[in-house]
């Protein structure tokens, strides 16, 4: 015959099963809130690291033209270092993107009125996913900095830059250095561009009859391309050349 506290046990196991049950599934809860509080915390830092860096130190774009070929293609994109040029100094040679300094381009076509694009863009162009001001950027290829003087051409068709003729591999193949003929001393501060592709590309070239002389300043540039991200098949350095600007002299 079973004794009181043996009766008694059974019941006060219940009340702790129950608790203990309780406890488990606000366990479960709290560890699921754990979790998507350190995911927001993961991707909210990532996201802010993002923007700082495409603030201070890289962006991309789109190549909007093919002025560039064959070096770069149309819709190519591009890392930019936005150090360049008031922390890194230009170079001959740099491949750069920079606002339009007054006149270069057409008319841009205006920003959707859909709100929803509008935000859309904003916040993905704000973190480098996308860059929906490509088409108001050039991208072109340094070929004079401030106090070079460049002339075309010698008696080989080749450019001079401070008398020292230079030969351009980065140009399409039987694509003359240029067809205009000009002379030019690039002011300091400023920078002398042409597109690799000079048979379609309105460059420096075609804008002297601006206030700008054709010249780029420096408050212009945004930064030096480096990087071919997309398409994939397209991933690479992009490359200055040294060598080809290696016995230039200085002004």
């Amino acid at each position: 015959m079973k004794n009181l506290g043996q009766l008694i046990s059974p019941l006060r196991k219940a009340p702790r099963d129950q608790a203990d049950d309780s406890n488990w599934g606000r366990f479960r809860r709290n560890v699921f809130v754990s979790f998507v509080i350190d995911l927001v915390v993961i991707v909210g830092t990532a996201l802010v690291l993002s923007l700082l860096i495409k603030s201070f130190l890289v962006r991309s774009f789109f190549v909007p033209s093919g002025s560039m070929l064959e070096t770069l293609q149309i819709d190519d994109r591009i890392i930019v270092n936005e150090l360049v040029p008031d922390l890194v100094p230009i170079e001959r040679g740099d491949v750069v993107v920079f606002q339009d300094p007054g006149g270069w381009l057409g008319p841009v076509s205006k920003p959707s009125d859909n709100p929803v694009v509008a935000v859309s863009d904003w916040f993905l162009s704000a973190f480098g996913i996308t860059a929906p001001d490509s088409s108001q950027h050039l991208v072109k290829r340094v070929i004079g900095v401030g106090g070079d003087r460049i002339v075309c051409c010698d008696v080989d068709g080749k450019l001079t830059i401070n008398g020292k003729a230079i030969t351009e591999p980065y140009l399409p193949k039987d694509v003359k250095p240029s067809t205009i003929d000009f002379d030019v001393i690039v002011p300091e501060g400023s920078i002398w561009v042409m597109g690799d592709n000079r048979d379609n590309s309105a460059d420096s070239r075609f804008h002297l009859d601006l206030p700008s002389k054709g010249f780029v300043s420096k408050q212009f540039i945004v930064g030096r391309a480096f990087l071919i991200t997309w398409p994939f098949n397209h991933f690479g350095w992009l490359d200055n050349y040294p060598d080809v600007f290696a016995d230039v002299p200085n002004p």
